[in-house]
């Protein structure tokens, strides 16, 4: 097992892209090189930059690429809303998701915090 495999926040993350991922699969067609890849691709970079970070030699460039997946995870904030907005989810998904990328967020934060010190 790899030390990032560990973290209670990477396996958040990759429980937040199996729930884009499913949610996703239910947009339409059209959609599916466009909202829904640039969706999967951003959810995906969570957990990717996670991982990638944690193999680097200093706290501080694993904080950076914590710093990326933050970014990544406002990346899919932000497309979910235009999502909704185009009537491709409903007020409680819209709002499902919302509160997992809160969570994920919070849990991003900390460890960003924990390694700037």
């Amino acid at each position: 097992m790899f030390g990032f495999e560990k973290l209670d926040v990477w396996k958040k993350s990759i429980e937040f892209a199996d729930r884009v991922y499913q949610l996703t699969a239910t947009f339409p067609a059209d959609e599916r090189f466009d909202l829904v890849s640039q969706l999967r691709r951003a959810t995906v970079s969570i957990s990717s930059n996670i991982a990638e970070g944690s193999s680097r030699s200093s706290r501080k460039d694993f904080a950076r690429f914590v710093e990326v997946a933050y970014g990544s995870l406002m990346e899919t904030v932000s497309q979910m809303h235009i999502a909704h907005r185009q009537k491709m989810t409903t007020e409680s998904q819209l709002h499902e998701f919302c509160s997992l990328a809160e969570q994920l967020a919070k849990m991003l934060s900390g460890l960003k915090s924990s390694l700037d010190t």
